[in-house]
């Protein structure tokens, strides 16, 4: 297939210039229906009052018991404060709501997980945790979204701390894991250990930071890592570092860089393995002649979106072997949408009280695995989303690793975790799609068709 710079700008917009029409059509994207039998007016008295009392005594003797007789124990808050929604800055709780009401549209389709969304009118961190706090034990689990760093670290940090139930930050947590995967698949085809290889981090906002992390713990040295933030490379003598308000980065200083390197884009680059770039829309904020100094075999990730920061067959003509992006028409794409529906999936069916960063890296090995077994190549180092058996897979995988680590209130064993995550995954693609068959979901007037994989 043959991609002009013009053709692919098209492309990029044509989702935006229908998505109003769409979104007033829907009045929304979820909605709340029943699930239990309703043979006529009567059961009412077995679902509320009076019969209801029963189950509420039984968990105020019990809380645990609410997972057994409420929805809680498959329900996730997918919350934000809007200071930092998409690429679109801090405009506002309200104006966030359609990407947390898509991102509950993600979680109940590709992972079974009923999602709410939640916008609170709150810009302090502290004020915006206690709201947290508050509402938490309607959720069996907490997705924050679209925070601005640096608080997006403390709020998730303390809310770890503080609730007995998984809080995950996607923009953190989930890109990392993705990141990781594509890593870890592009690393086995080229034939490179990940505890060898110099890597480029270019960018260094909540996604880059995580995904530093994670990758050290999955076993990068991160003397090898070199990471460019928007004034050039973190090294020991950048004192606007040392005095800044984001503390964390002074902390990279101190154990990444051990060449101590000065610089750029280009001198990060240069005799790097792999670049891992989550920084501003391209094209042309990574040159070609900087990727040609790369390594051989050289493993590119431009993941800025809607135009990665080099475009694809660039990176190929200056010498990268494999090349990924954020974008669902490129091969490999790196999309946290592979990563929290199935994360949420497993640690439901287990119940688990916290998600851990040894279970991110197992999400991660799993999906490289179901990668593996459909056969890795240049062009495919990270499972494609329509692929609808690896969600199961890393719900699997983190679930066992969930109770490995004894933070599973359930144990159970992988024919059971894996029959359940199957079933909530298929059933819940079979009615979306009976829906539709019988009409109650209409197709919107103007009927344009995307593929599953351009979703983000």
């Amino acid at each position: 297939m043959i991609y002009t710079a013009e053709g692919l700008l098209k492309k990029a917009e044509l989702p935006e210039k229908i998505s109003a029409e769409w979104h007033r059509y829907y009045r929304g994207k979820i909605e709340i229906i029943p699930k239990c039998i309703i043979r006529d007016l009567g059961d009412f008295s077995v679902w509320y009052t009076p019969g209801v009392a029963k189950p509420c005594m039984e968990i105020a003797k019990d809380p645990d018991k609410v997972y057994d007789y409420t929805n809680v124990w498959n329900a996730v808050a997918v919350i934000t404060d809007g200071s930092r929604v998409l690429g679109l800055g801090n405009i506002g709780a309200k104006a966030a709501m359609p990407v947390m009401e898509g991102k509950a549209l993600i979680f109940k389709y590709l992972g079974g997980v009923d999602a709410f969304p939640i916008v609170i009118n709150e810009q302090d961190a502290d004020r915006f945790i206690e709201i947290v706090k508050a509402i938490s034990s309607s959720f069996g689990g907490i997705n924050l979204e679209d925070i601005a760093k640096p608080k997006c670290f403390y709020i998730l940090e303390r809310l770890q701390k503080e609730l007995d139930i998984p809080v995950w930050h996607d923009d953190q947590q989930g890109t990392a894991t993705a990141t990781l995967a594509a890593t870890l698949g592009a690393l086995d085809v080229v034939g490179k250990k990940i505890s060898d290889v110099r890597i480029a981090v270019i960018g260094f906002g909540a996604a880059n930071v995580a995904t530093v992390r994670l990758l050290i713990k999955a076993g990068a040295d991160p003397k090898k890592i070199i990471i460019v933030d928007s004034k050039g490379i973190l090294n020991r003598n950048r004192e606007d570092v040392r005095k800044s308000n984001e503390p964390y980065k002074w902390e990279f200083c101190k154990i990444t860089n051990g060449e101590q390197v000065e610089g750029g884009i280009k001198e990060a680059l240069k005799g790097a393995d792999v670049a891992i770039a989550a920084s501003k829309p391209g094209p042309g904020v990574i040159k070609k002649e900087w990727v040609a100094e790369m390594n051989d075999d050289a493993i590119v990730f431009a993941l800025a979106n809607p135009i990665p920061e080099i475009w694809p067959w660039e990176a190929k003509e200056a010498g990268a072997r494999i090349v990924g992006t954020g974008r669902g028409d490129f091969p490999n794409q790196v999309n946290n949408s592979l990563v929290f529906p199935a994360i949420f999936r497993g640690v439901f069916d287990v119940r688990a009280k916290a998600i851990t960063d040894e279970m991110a890296i197992e999400a991660a090995r799993a999906l490289v695995s179901y990668a593996e077994k459909k056969g890795l190549s240049e062009d495919y180092v990270i499972p494609h989303m329509d692929e609808c058996e690896v969600y199961i897979e890393v719900a699997l995988a983190v679930a066992k690793k969930a109770i490995e680590q004894g933070v599973a209130r359930l144990k159970l064993s992988s024919d059971e975790i894996y029959t359940q995550a199957k079933e909530m995954i298929i059933s819940t693609q079979q009615k979306l799609k009976e829906l539709m068959r019988r009409g109650f979901i209409k197709q919107p007037m103007q009927n344009i068709r995307f593929s599953i994989s351009t979703i983000e």
